[in-house]
């Protein structure tokens, strides 16, 4: 049973890693693009540093949310994996910024590694990270923002109770996917970079 939120003014905007801090990947063996396999593949996007700073700048936390299976599937190490992280915290801090925290879901429900295979409350689009995000930090949700790139981001920033930024260009199939999947965003933005500039707009209405 959830416990009532802790009285808070703390406010995040939580922020999905592939597709928003670094590019996505064509994926051979899936045949699809998706997330990065390796720290050589994983492109930083070049505003990711500057944005980050700029959304810190404004009083909110940036924090990590991300579905990453890729050692539960046996795609990439353990080791790879913190490779990559450790790569974008590089990059910010060439910007001079950082993330306040970071979560993230290693879980699969056909996972090859048994200790990950199982169907949890934190793998999007369930909103466990979030959840378990604001009470170790004390957020409050519903003055708080996701950032993604996919649905299941948008299912899970509206299940915690936040308001949910979607990237991307706005097309005939995606529309009809968000009506589809019942997954309408609060605001569409091309980019990552214009998130700082909607905060900002947002609140002087």
């Amino acid at each position: 049973m959830l416990q009532p939120w802790p009285q808070t003014t703390k406010r995040a905007v939580f922020l999905d890693r592939d597709g928003v801090l670094n590019d996505l990947e064509y994926n051979r063996e899936e045949g699809r693009i998706g997330s990065p396999l390796s720290s050589n593949q994983l492109r930083v996007v070049p505003h990711a540093g500057e944005t980050v700073r700029n959304i810190r700048a404004l009083g909110y936390e940036a924090i990590l949310a991300s579905n990453q299976p890729g050692v539960a599937k046996r795609q990439i190490t353990h080791n790879e994996f913190e490779r990559m992280n450790h790569k974008v915290r590089d990059d910010l801090a060439k910007h001079r910024t950082f993330l306040d925290a970071e979560y993230f879901c290693l879980h699969h429900p056909e996972a090859l590694i048994p200790k990950y295979r199982l169907d949890c409350d934190c793998r999007k689009p369930k909103p466990g990270l979030l959840i378990r995000a604001a009470e170790e930090r004390g957020i409050a949700l519903g003055a708080s923002f996701f950032v993604g790139d996919a649905l299941a981001d948008v299912k899970a920033g509206r299940a915690a109770g936040c308001k949910t930024i979607l990237l991307g260009h706005v097309t005939t199939f995606l529309t009809a996917m968000i009506e589809r999947e019942s997954a309408r965003p609060d605001f569409m933005l091309a980019t990552f970079r214009e998130v700082p500039d909607l905060l900002r707009r947002l609140a002087i209405q």
